[in-house]
């Protein structure tokens, strides 16, 4: 693509999939205002496939440092490594680069691409690294501090939705799925993800077995969702699902589970990046919270309801267990007061009304 002329914007928002996927607002918004710019967007590639089809961006660039979390295939290993990556940015000449990430090595390589105008949150004492100031506040939500980064820049805001894209052959393969593992025409589908990137931040397995019987016992078809590496955390209490219960746990990619996931009329899940997908997907949701805060990292939608236990240290630092003695179950006393009940009652709530 021949770029001459073009005005070229950088956005630096890499890492999770929830945070990837919260990002969609602000590129769309931004699009709108800049309908000729080349827009690229420096994502984290075990991320970037959420976001496949996006139409607000031209290009993908990868930042892979070595990290703790899963996503990381570690390209940027070393010092060369890196070095050369900011260096292939610089030479790429961005007019304007927005930070949407509050760390102090964001805004460095924001500094290093070599944009006039860097935008971001005047955190981490980073401020003097960019030129244009954006307060960041901890009692809103994600997205509404990503999209006062663009009210900031004088840009209108205009809406502010989730969404991503499937392909046809992507939701064919998941209505094929679903017909092989015996669903029929009828069934309602209740998708439940019951993993964490974290096991203490997950509502234990037990529950959302016991919740499983309870929503076949109603009528509903319980389908399990999560990754191959989710198996071996499933499979000492597969047992307690209800027979009925569809087990899709490591079937198929991410992609799949984001086609699986339209199909349901209702996702019932713990804090984590699949949650967000459920959010963007549309679809009623049930959201699980123990330690996180829900009104900052919540889900971003108006069909979800959030079942949160909050204690006196609520949200804490997560520094488990430090901070709070465990239940014999590994998990913190937030998490363990979440009671079957009240979750099945907030589902047949959302779904009495989606009859």
């Amino acid at each position: 693509m021949d770029n001459a002329g073009k005005k070229k914007i950088l956005v630096l928002r890499y890492r999770f999939i929830g945070d990837t996927i919260l990002t969609v607002p602000f590129l769309r918004n931004l699009r709108r205002a800049e309908p000729d710019a080349h827009i690229a967007w420096v994502v984290a590639p075990g991320s970037a496939a959420v976001i496949q089809g996006i139409p607000y961006v031209d290009e993908l660039i990868f930042w892979d440092p070595v990290t703790i979390h899963a996503d990381s295939r570690s390209t940027h290993r070393t010092f060369r490594d890196k070095l050369r990556f900011l260096r292939e940015l610089r030479a790429r000449h961005f007019d304007r680069v927005y930070v949407l990430k509050r760390s102090l090595s964001s805004a460095l390589m924001a500094l290093f691409s070599g944009a006039r105008e860097r935008t971001g949150f005047d955190t981490e004492g980073r401020g003097l690294l960019l030129t244009r100031r954006v307060p960041y506040r901890h009692d809103r939500h994600e997205v509404e501090n990503f999209l006062a980064v663009l009210r900031a820049d004088g840009i209108e805001v205009q809406d502010d939705y989730l969404e991503y894209w499937t392909t046809p052959e992507e939701d064919a393969q998941a209505a094929g799925l679903l017909a092989a593992h015996g669903t029929v025409g009828g069934d309602k589908l209740v998708a439940l993800h019951p993993f964490a990137s974290f096991p203490p931040r997950g509502w234990p397995l037990e529950s959302f077995a016991e919740l499983s019987i309870r929503l076949a016992a109603a009528g509903y078809r319980p389908c399990l969702l999560g990754a191959p590496a989710d198996r071996d955390a499933l499979e000492p209490v597969r047992g307690l699902f209800d027979p009925s219960c569809l087990d899709l746990v490591g079937a198929g990619n991410i992609r799949t589970t984001m086609a699986l996931l339209r199909k349901a009329v209702l996702f019932v899940g713990n804090d984590s990046g699949i949650m967000h997908l459920a959010a963007a997907a549309g679809i009623p949701l049930v959201a699980l919270f123990g330690p996180q805060s829900p009104g900052k990292f919540g889900p971003w939608s108006k069909r979800a309801r959030v079942v949160y236990s909050q204690f006196p240290c609520s949200p804490c630092r997560q520094k488990f267990f430090t901070e709070c003695e465990p239940s014999p179950r590994q998990k913190p006393a937030c998490v363990e007061a979440i009671m079957v009940d009240e979750v099945f009652g907030v589902c047949r709530d959302i779904l009495d009304g989606v009859r």
